[in-house]
């Protein structure tokens, strides 16, 4: 089953790779007489990059992409290739977006920017209004207190000199074509990475509302920047999506029907806590435990973690560690989980593998489930399973997948 899982894992995120998808988005394109850049931000930016760089040849001008450390896999001619912070934004995201920045500045009407954008730009393409300093702790705080994607998205625009449509207006009088890659669920453009290049539906009093529910804490001038209103209206913008969580759940459910799984998408809009997931697809297995066909339950989307402890580990592994809880002891029974990037967290594995002997392997070892979920560790619980599952970077980024399979 753990095979099974891996194969499952590998067919399902070759499908949602963006060079294709890129492709499709060029293939048929003039852009005028004027000069064409290329601009990519995210986690799947250097692929995105890449291709897009392969199919314009030397029509293309210059370029600049800005990804997360270590997925830059080799130099693309015209492109500058920067690596930088992720979830949290340091001086490389601020250097490698200011490389954006002078390359469009100056341009004319006649000019086109390609704009490649993934989910991990809100960190990664970034100019921050406030201290450096000051943004990461904001992002640090929301992502202690548990605030979803959109919530995060919401504070972190107005705090940008790039995000919620005004990368866009920067880039004026010059055309801009987005091809955006979702990792958002829903897709909503505004959103992913933060909108840099599409007009912004979030209102200041959302903002303020978030800033209330989690209690904030913010500096007088960060306070004030989220009262002031991001641009509601882009005229110099074309937008195309490329891919999104959806596909990553059918790809894995063609993987599980090729290995003789009968699949069931439980949903593509997963959101809830990680651990609650773990809990809710542990209660499925137990449920179909009579079953005479093998099946495979898939539940695709973002959940999320409050912060509790020090420990190392991502979502995806602590739902997996959660699950183990409910299935143990259960007979050709498995849960895994991974991020489509191949990395969960600030870790090197893309998520992790429990089944029904997992729980009785930590026990063997002293060690508890609740105790780990407690202080955040899951990372170093399936090391010592064997239940981490390592991918290394994909070079695409739409959410997460959960598969839960019972083998007859």
């Amino acid at each position: 089953m753990r095979r099974d899982a891996e194969i499952i894992v590998k067919k399902a995120i070759e499908k949602v790779l963006p060079d294709e998808a890129v492709r499709q988005a060029l293939e048929g394109k003039v852009f005028g007489n004027g000069r064409v850049y290329i601009a990519a931000a995210g986690k799947a930016a250097w692929q995105m990059a890449h291709t897009a760089a392969g199919i314009l040849g030397e029509r293309l001008e210059a370029g600049v992409c800005v990804t997360k450390y270590d997925h830059v896999k080799e130099k693309i001619k015209k492109v500058n290739c920067y690596e930088a912070g992720h979830p949290v934004p340091d001086e490389n995201s601020y250097k490698g977006t200011e490389a954006v920045l002078q390359m469009v500045s100056g341009l004319t009407a006649e000019d086109t920017v390609i704009f490649l954008l993934s989910g991990g730009g809100s960190a990664l393409f970034e100019k921050p209004l406030v201290p450096g300093a000051e943004l990461a702790g904001v992002t640090r705080q929301l992502l202690a207190c548990g605030a979803d994607i959109v919530e995060m998205n919401t504070i972190r625009k107005r705090l940008s000199a790039v995000k919620g449509g005004k990368f866009a207006k920067l880039c004026e009088p010059a055309k801009v074509y987005s091809i955006v890659l979702s990792d958002i669920l829903g897709d909503p453009l505004d959103m992913i990475a933060s909108g840099p290049a599409y007009p912004d539906t979030s209102t200041c009093v959302q903002a303020m509302a978030i800033v209330e529910k989690y209690q904030l804490d913010l500096s007088a001038q960060a306070l004030q920047l989220l009262g002031t209103e991001t641009p509601k209206e882009l005229d110099n913008v074309e937008t195309v999506i490329t891919g999104s969580v959806k596909n990553l759940c059918l790809a894995a459910a063609d993987a599980c029907r090729e290995l003789g799984y009968e699949p069931v998408l439980l949903t593509d809009q997963l959101t809830c806590e990680a651990r609650e997931a773990g809990a809710f697809l542990s209660a499925i297995a137990k449920s179909h435990q009579e079953t005479k066909k093998s099946l495979a339950f898939l539940a695709g989307g973002e959940t999320v973690v409050h912060l509790t402890g020090k420990g190392k580990g991502g979502r995806n592994q602590e739902l997996v560690l959660s699950a183990a809880e409910g299935i143990s002891g259960l007979p050709d029974t498995a849960v895994f989980s991974v991020g489509s990037d191949g990395t969960d967290g600030p870790t090197d594995a893309a998520g992790g593998y429990c089944d029904g002997e997992t729980k009785g392997q930590l026990h063997a070892l002293g060690i508890k489930i609740h105790e780990v979920l407690r202080e955040n560790d899951a990372y170093h619980a399936l090391e010592k399973t064997g239940g981490l599952l390592m991918t290394g970077a994909t070079g695409t980024n739409v959410n997460d997948v959960a598969v839960l399979l019972i083998r007859r």
